[in-house]
């Protein structure tokens, strides 16, 4: 017993040292009283129009007595449907970095030397709050960090792309309906919004219109991918309605897109032990036990012979 104790010790250090569950999540703290929130707005008003409505206006709808001047008007921070869904650590992050730092524009300057964090806190809270629709805490679930993220050619934002403006996946990733793969939006979908957006003062975008000039694809550093042995069809799985989110995880909170997918040494070591941990995601227990999963509850008739996938 006592050598079976130290393997298992040993494979419980090895599966958590090896990430499982290695998602960060991070949030802006406990909620704060009703008077703390009410003194806060009040608190993040007064720095709101110190440092911020000459861009963005005294009422906050990107009118300024500067914003003339910007060739991206700044954003209109009463407009609910944009900025309810955009997480409290993505706004800090662009008010003290500055836009940038998150594949904005550069007309977002960084406040960090002027502002401290609890300060950015207070200001946000005042956006919150000046919101139409009204903000709702729900509204803006955390940023998740995940692991493995490349660094790829241009900063491409999911959290403004798909979170904030809410467009579909497969408006970028179109071949998803009806191939095998999801595929990457060619230059020339992209340049279709940024011809114009952000065309003049954010430096991603200036490395996409490089691209289109010299006539080359962006060189995407590839984050999903199952091994060449395996068929998956993006196809069917589209056609039943299943969310991209239940495979690829939450991309519309994410900065930088990663993932931390198939088989480990540290399951197969808590496998050898007796015990069964949970199926990572994109092995292949991990996709039966979805198709099990729907078959009973959906009647999907989801495939569980082997040749489905390996032929």
């Amino acid at each position: 017993m006592r050598g079976r104790d130290i393997l298992l010790g040993l494979a419980i250090a090895l599966a958590v040292a090896g990430g499982l569950g290695e998602s960060v999540f991070t949030s802006g703290g406990p909620p704060a009283s009703a008077d703390a929130d009410a003194h806060d707005v009040k608190a993040g008003e007064a720095l709101y129009l110190r440092y911020c409505a000459v861009c963005h206006g005294d009422a906050g709808r990107g009118d300024g007595s500067s914003a003339a001047g910007f060739a991206t008007k700044p954003a209109d921070l009463t407009d609910g449907r944009l900025m309810n869904a955009l997480p409290d650590e993505f706004l800090l992050s662009i008010i003290l970095r500055g836009g940038p730092a998150e594949g904005l524009t550069a007309g977002m300057p960084p406040f960090a030397d002027f502002l401290s964090e609890h300060q950015t806190r207070q200001l946000i809270r005042y956006v919150r709050a000046v919101a139409s629709p009204p903000f709702r805490p729900q509204m803006a679930k955390p940023l998740v960090t995940p692991p493995n993220a490349p660094r790829q050619p241009i900063l491409f934002s999911h959290v403004v792309h798909a979170g904030s403006f809410q467009i579909a996946c497969q408006y970028c990733h179109a071949d998803a309906r009806r191939s095998e793969y999801a595929g990457l939006p060619s230059v020339e979908r992209c340049m279709g919004c940024h011809k114009i957006i952000g065309a003049q003062d954010n430096p991603e975008i200036a490395k996409l219109h490089d691209y289109a000039r010299r006539g080359q694809p962006i060189p995407w550093i590839r984050v999903f991918k199952v091994p060449e042995f395996t068929v998956f069809p993006h196809k069917p799985h589209v056609r039943v309605e299943i969310a991209c989110q239940t495979c690829h995880g939450p991309i519309e909170r994410m900065r930088v897109v990663g993932a931390d997918t198939g088989p480990k040494l540290g399951d197969d070591l808590v496998r050898f032990l007796g015990f069964r941990p949970p199926a990572r995601a994109l092995t292949m227990g991990w996709c039966v036990d979805c198709h099990r999963e729907r078959n009973a509850t959906r009647g999907d008739h989801a495939p569980l012979d082997c040749v489905t996938c390996h032929h």
